[in-house]
């Protein structure tokens, strides 16, 4: 029987906030040895993190252990942004095989590569990835994944909090690592599901790119861009003129031949700009012609019901969850929802569990559609079910 525990504990001491996070994130496991513990540390000092880190992974004796430094940190029901704080997450994973793995860049006659990814088994289902911002090419390595990997769904987000380079630290089976990524892949008897709520809602039509030029898009359904969105805005209440202009995004369809687009069915990539000369918009991709796109919105209502229908969908769909792992975005917490607890207790609430941790990352890995992305502003959530026979 599975069995998931989360601590969290916030003060000026990191090492006795490490000791009582894991002590707390023990207690659900009623003395049995987890087969896997993450810990998330949250300060300026390196050294301190990387203190705290070593005392969780001590205190709870795991077979695999993964980590990071954060921005803010997840657990107990609660976030903690910018102050010092540790979470530490622990599970009892019968049979599940657990493989650690540390990721490194290396120089190639094609330009880099990366190395260190275990060599895939038939039965793996997951792996959950931690990345230095710094030092880990994380935006071509997960889009190129899918190929790469087997298909294999990748989660997890980017170590977060680090003020310059060569202040993130990473975490894996023991050892502090100062670039790269490590992970953890899980496979065998093991019930996992990825959620990534992009916290978008959808506005105007589904409209195909008739014209492009690298991320610039300069014509939708046959209309100039800039015009198209200006006349799609014109239509909104005035609470959506608003919201348009502090959060608008762009969505590129997943399946193109879908009859209808709606929530979920998306990429979300923000607008980052606008070009009247050319009477183009800018995105935060490289959209091909013949795409479908469509506008989002993205505000605190909106992130609140995406991650309300995904969990009505996963209830339906998947059943029982007994533990999960969190990967918040640190432009979400506070400054979205007014309150760094949000996106926690909407997981609690909405999945009806306990045993929920994690961090306020830098950015956020996890499956749409079937293929691995980064993104930003964005839930990604690991759910782990009852094991399976």
């Amino acid at each position: 029987m599975t069995g998931f525990g989360d601590g969290l504990a916030v003060g000026p001491d990191l090492v006795h906030a490490a000791e009582e996070a894991a002590n707390d994130a023990m207690t659900p496991l009623a003395g049995r040895r987890p087969d896997m513990m993450c810990v998330f540390v949250c300060s300026d000092d390196p050294a301190a993190v990387q203190a705290a880190a070593f005392r969780a992974m001590e205190v709870t004796g795991a077979a695999t252990t993964l980590g990071c430094s954060a921005g803010g940190v997840i657990g107990a029901g609660r976030g903690a942004e910018m102050t010092n704080a540790v979470s530490v997450w622990a599970a009892h994973l019968p049979g599940v095989r657990c493989r650690s793995f540390q990721l490194d860049v290396v120089r190639t006659e094609d330009g880099v590569g990366v190395t260190g990814m275990p060599e895939r088994h038939d039965d793996d289902a997951v792996a959950v990835l931690l990345a230095d911002p710094y030092t880990f090419p994380a935006d071509t390595f997960v889009e190129r994944s899918h190929e790469a990997l087997g298909g294999l769904p990748l989660i997890g987000g980017l170590a977060s909090g680090a003020r310059a380079p060569g202040s993130s630290r990473l975490f894996v089976d023991g050892r502090s690592v100062e670039q790269g990524a490590v992970g953890v892949l899980l496979g065998g008897p093991v019930d996992v599901h990825s959620l990534v709520s992009q916290g978008c809602r959808p506005i105007g039509p589904s409209m195909a790119v008739t014209k492009a030029d690298g991320n610039m898009l300069l014509e939708l359904a046959g209309v100039p861009a800039l015009s198209k969105l200006e006349t799609i805005v014109q239509d909104l209440s005035p609470e959506d003129r608003a919201s348009v202009a502090n959060g608008l995004h762009v969505g590129i369809a997943m399946d193109e031949y879908a009859l209808d687009h709606e929530r979920g069915d998306f990429l979300i990539r923000g607008v980052v700009g606008a070009d009247r000369e050319r009477d183009a918009i800018a995105i935060g991709d490289v959209v091909e012609v013949g795409r479908t796109v469509r506008f989002q919105l993205r505000d605190a209502a909106a992130a609140e019901e995406d991650l309300e229908q995904m969990f009505s969908r996963c209830r339906t769909e998947i059943g029982t969850v007994d533990g999960a792992l969190l990967f918040s975005c640190n432009g979400r917490g506070r400054a979205m929802f007014g309150s760094a607890d949000h996106d926690v207790l909407a997981v609690q609430q909405g999945l009806g569990i306990s045993g929920v941790a994690g961090f306020f990352a830098a950015g956020e890995i996890g499956p749409v559609a079937g293929r691995n992305h980064m993104h930003g502003f964005t839930a990604s959530i690991l759910a782990f079910g009852p094991p399976r026979s």
